[in-house]
């Protein structure tokens, strides 16, 4: 049975999409900027580091900081806007707008910190949301200023803000839901349900990480404390394979960005990684390391579901 497009469907979506597509892949792919991005990137790095950085990652809660904080100043300036149109207080609409425009500080160092850990496609893109957010930003700031004096001006340039923020936004859900920033790369994990040969036990030492890949699934193995352990082999937050790391304190730390994560467990010892590793058990029999991991997950067990 073929599905029918709902009545009143326009064709012109498509055509919309893939204009906003192309844009999008035209400042991906703009190699030109990257001599700007590079050494502001290396400053940001510079400064966010440590538990500065933990924090502004959203290490703390387990997920990337930086959308949640978005909400505030998005509710708070499409609210201005929402009583402009309807010619209602004006002064609720001011201090509303002040609101967002202060919200937009902690939003903007999450998500500036966020970007310092990209590369290539994705810092060119980042570098071009940020820059748009801005000139919304600024265009509501001049409405700010002008409400005391040209309401209605005032009034023109949020609703320009808003605009551009809507742009803006467009941009930074294409880093997220095309390009996968923030997103744990090891979300669609294959299963591995039974217990599955990986290595000789003779090939595992205290404090050298092993890679191994098992049914596709790439691993990281190490002993810890005679016991050996199995963590996914591609870091959370960026896809950095562990095996190239080292350990320390019975973590592996990532060769990229230096997220560590508990060998026991799998779980964050250290940003910017927000997600913990997924773990395996693991047992030695007849001298061979032998893995598995059950997994209830539908995408993982089905990612074309």
């Amino acid at each position: 049975m073929v599905a029918r497009a709902p009545s009143g469907y326009s064709r012109a979506m498509p055509t919309s999409s893939r204009a906003l597509e192309r844009i999008a892949s035209t400042v991906e792919n703009a190699g030109s900027l990257d001599p700007i991005l590079a050494p502001v990137q290396r400053l940001v790095g510079r400064i966010a580091r440590g538990r500065t950085k933990d924090l502004l990652s959203g290490v703390q809660i387990g997920h990337p900081l930086h959308p949640a904080l978005v909400a505030v100043p998005l509710g708070a300036l499409v609210g201005v806007s929402y009583l402009d149109l309807a010619g209602r207080e004006p002064r609720a609409a001011r201090r509303l707008l002040a609101l967002g425009l202060v919200a937009s500080g902690p939003a903007a160092l999450t998500g500036l910190s966020d970007w310092s850990d990209t590369e290539r496609a994705e810092r060119r893109l980042g570098a071009v949301h940020a820059t748009t957010n801005l000139l919304g930003l600024a265009l509501y700031a001049s409405s700010w200023a002008a409400r005391g004096k040209t309401p209605n001006a005032g009034r023109g340039r949020a609703l320009a803000g808003l605009a551009v923020l809507g742009c803006g936004g467009w941009l930074g859900g294409h880093l997220a839901y095309a390009l996968g920033v923030g997103v744990d790369t090891t979300a669609f994990l294959a299963p591995i349900s039974e217990w599955t040969d990986v290595c000789a036990a003779a090939d595992l030492a205290e404090g050298r990480p092993v890679g191994a890949e098992v049914l596709g699934v790439p691993l990281v193995l190490a002993m810890v404390d005679g016991q050996p352990r199995a963590l996914h082999g591609r870091c959370s937050h960026r896809g950095g394979p562990l095996d190239e790391g080292r350990i320390v304190d019975d973590c592996i730390e990532c060769p990229w960005h230096g997220s560590r994560f508990s060998l026991e467990d799998g779980a964050v010892e250290r940003g910017p990684a927000t997600r913990p590793q997924s773990s395996f058990e693991v047992r030695v029999d007849d001298g061979r390391v032998l893995v598995r991991r059950d997994e209830q997950r539908a995408l993982r067990l089905d990612p074309g579901q």
